[in-house]
């Protein structure tokens, strides 16, 4: 149930706690939200100096128009503070990977830009990245099992509210 609803009769009547089935499959869930975000974090900081944070910023820098995106649509796509993007983005032109400047449609905003050495940064990082993603989760799942996940994912995105997820197109 949404914080802004009015509970239906079936929620009404459920139980205040988590049983049975409900209780495996979210505390799965749980887990695997706990799990994965250290995980994938280790690997990208051993193999090229990264937080996945990081690489989710240059991942959506790269696969945008121009290799740039307003600080306030890839804080969208990270569902982060502008304060938390701007710390992540000051680390990566520390590095040389990204540049901020004003926005040439609108001079209000402020626009990242991937520089080439952030780029070249990226498409380094991508293929043990890439071969984690695939170790952890893709080949433990048959590909209809991802179809499921795909769609269940998608349902508790909804669920969770007004948003915009990373965008699922790579080069």
């Amino acid at each position: 149930m949404r914080s802004d609803s009015v509970p239906t009769a079936d929620e009404a009547t459920r139980p205040s706690h988590l049983h049975g089935e409900e209780l495996a499959t979210w505390s799965g869930l749980a887990t695997v939200l706990e799990w994965l975000p250290t995980l994938l974090d280790a690997q990208l900081k051993r193999d090229a100096g990264l937080t996945h944070f990081e690489y989710g910023v240059l991942f959506a820098l790269a696969n945008a128009p121009e290799r740039r995106l307003r600080m306030s649509v890839l804080a969208g796509y990270a569902n982060s503070t502008l304060t938390r993007l701007s710390r992540a983005v000051t680390r990566l032109e520390g590095r040389g990977y990204a540049r901020r400047s004003a926005d040439d449609e609108d001079g209000r905003y402020t626009v990242a830009l991937l520089t080439d050495a952030g780029f070249t940064a990226f498409q380094a990082a991508t293929p043990g990245h890439a071969a984690l993603v695939r170790q952890l989760v893709l080949d433990a799942l048959t590909p209809q099992q991802q179809g499921q996940l795909r769609t269940i994912t998608g349902r508790i995105l909804e669920a969770a509210g007004p948003g915009t997820p990373w965008p699922a197109t790579g080069r």
